[in-house]
């Protein structure tokens, strides 16, 4: 079958047959006729078949026979800025002789002139979910006009936890509307996903789910996790790799990897997410070029990354989830071309593997021939994260401690450690710790009081005795302090005062009242009012007889009077 026997508009013929696209894929020839239809298309084929033609192709037809709109009429949602950047491609590719105009938004960058081209009303809008968001809460747009809409890679929107915000776009959505969705896999809550949101939808599934390109030839290496850089840069010495995409499983793994490879003397670069969206075009623009041989990227990279004729694809980590297996190793043997993945495998990545098999249905060959063979054979313990900085132990046991069950055990630590422990404690301000007793014997209270020890008896004429005598002043002290206890004892004793809930006034007791000495008549109550300070009308000769103001004078006065 030709892309003639589709009934596509001559336009668009034309430039596809430009690209040397004559026959259309299986994706493609299924899904286009149905999609030209108006009919929502449920679209599940593997990476590389040529999914973004099976809606691109339809969406410009569909929009130059529905007349012109200055309004946005087709919305692409897609993951990641490259995907998006691709997808933009392809519809000024398709489209190049029709008077469509489109427009990509994604975020990494500034959104001003992304805000310019959204002024100028595209006909189709291709977004990342985070960017389109924001311009919807600015107000820069609007989506009452969508005639069609388009969820790309709808397994890996779900899975980075793109639901809600795509659930945000969809709530902006007119009711009446076309629905295309296309994936690689279609796990059963995608489908539950999609029966919720599609109209009697065209179900269109051209391969087995995840099952990866017949054309690839797989295998597989156990190396150690420490040995993998010695080993890729063992395996990069052939020249028959021209083009190699390396996959690490974190950011920091791919900086470590770029790091080795450049010791190495080979050119290489890394693309994730702490990347600026500039370097990262940068770098893929590079690597398409020819100028880098080898391109280091996270699984960010895994989708929407089209690059032509390359030979390897090389997973320095194995991925944890089976899928993504099948994304990576797509990036190579596309559109039937050939490929080849390589995969490394330490002793606690056995697990991945199993699983991968598992969804492949296929046991990927072993290379055991290489210098680097695997030398740890023991899995090693998880490591439970530790919450907080000076608790360990798990978390089981700190609820424990919590609940009394099980105390944590003190520290005994040096002399020097305990000093360093209550220099803190004082300077933040804390008790210090009270000084351990020193024997047994010092805590017990004497439980009589100590007798007199018996005066020693001089031992011959000469010598004096231990025995001082009172001194009269202490005979003295001693009988007035018998005399103030005797009269203190026959004082009455006042009583305890008694309180009760109630509440009891106090009696009044009249105000003092001032009585002239000589009438003894009551004197008229008067308030102390301070009187003015009047400065002196003399003449100023020196600077300390310059009057003061009353306002200095005031506080003086009042607490005088």
């Amino acid at each position: 079958m030709k892309f003639t026997q589709l009934e596509l508009m001559p336009e668009i013929t034309r430039a596809l047959e430009e690209e040397g696209y004559a026959e259309p894929s299986p994706i493609q020839e299924r899904s286009i006729p149905p999609a030209l239809e108006g009919r929502d298309v449920l679209g599940c084929a593997q990476t590389g078949t040529g999914k973004t033609a099976a809606f691109a192709v339809p969406i410009l037809q569909r929009l130059v026979s529905s007349g012109h709109n200055h309004a946005i009429r087709a919305l692409v949602l897609t993951p990641t800025r490259e995907l998006a950047l691709q997808i933009g491609e392809s519809f000024q590719t398709y489209g190049k002789f029709l008077s469509l105009s489109s427009t990509v938004i994604f975020g990494g960058v500034s959104p001003a002139s992304q805000a310019e081209q959204l002024r100028k009303n595209p006909s189709i809008l291709i977004a990342t979910p985070g960017r389109l968001n924001d311009f919807l809460g600015q107000g820069l747009l609007s989506l009452k006009d969508i005639e069609i809409f388009v969820l790309d890679e709808a397994d890996r929107m779900l899975d980075m936890g793109f639901w809600p915000d795509v659930k945000k776009v969809i709530g902006q959505l007119p009711q009446k509307k076309q629905t295309l969705f296309f994936s690689a896999t279609m796990p059963p809550e995608i489908l539950d996903f999609a029966n919720s949101l599609l109209v009697s939808p065209v179900r269109v599934s051209v391969a087995p789910q995840a099952t990866p390109v017949e054309a690839i030839a797989q295998s597989v290496y156990f190396v150690d996790k420490p040995r993998k850089s010695k080993l890729l840069i063992h395996l990069l010495q052939d020249p028959t790799i021209t083009s190699a995409l390396v996959f690490t499983r974190t950011k920091h793994g791919a900086d470590r990897v770029v790091r080795d490879l450049t010791r190495a003397g080979i050119r290489t670069q890394a693309i994730h997410g702490n990347k600026s969206q500039t370097a990262r075009q940068q770098a893929l623009g590079r690597f398409k070029s020819g100028e880098l041989r080898v391109l280091v990227a996270t699984d960010i990279a895994a989708r929407g990354i089209d690059i032509e004729e390359l030979s390897h694809v090389i997973n320095y980590d194995l991925p944890n989830i089976p899928e993504t297996y099948v994304h990576r190793i797509g990036r190579t043997g596309r559109a039937g071309a050939s490929g080849t993945a390589i995969s490394f495998c330490c002793i606690d990545e056995k697990p991945y593997l199993v699983d991968i098999e598992k969804l492949t249905r296929q046991k990927i060959p072993e290379v055991k021939e290489h210098p680097f063979p695997m030398e740890i054979l023991e899995p090693h313990p998880p490591q439970e994260k530790q919450k907080g900085r000076g608790n360990p132990g798990t978390s089981e046991q700190r609820k424990d401690e919590k609940k009394g069950k099980n105390p944590p055990a003190k520290h005994e630590g040096s002399h020097a450690d305990q000093q360093k422990s209550s220099q803190k404690r004082h300077k933040r301000g804390a008790k210090p710790a009270e000084k351990e007793p020193c024997s047994q014997e010092t805590q017990q209270a004497p439980s009589q009081p100590l007798a007199e020890a018996p005066a020693r008896k001089p031992v011959g004429k000469g010598t004096r005795s231990h025995k001082e005598k009172p001194h009269k002043d202490k005979d003295k002290g001693s009988e007035a302090d018998l005399l103030i206890k005797k009269e203190t004892d026959r004082l009455p004793k006042p009583e305890p005062q008694k309180y009760s809930s109630s509440f009891e006034p106090r009696p009044h007791t009249p105000e003092p009242r001032h009585v002239d000495f000589l009438t003894e008549k009551p004197l008229p109550r008067t308030l102390g009012v301070p009187q003015k300070f009047v400065p002196s009308q003399g003449a100023v000769k020196r600077p300390c007889d310059q009057p003061l103001s009353n306002r200095h004078l005031d506080p003086i006065i009042k607490r005088k009077g």
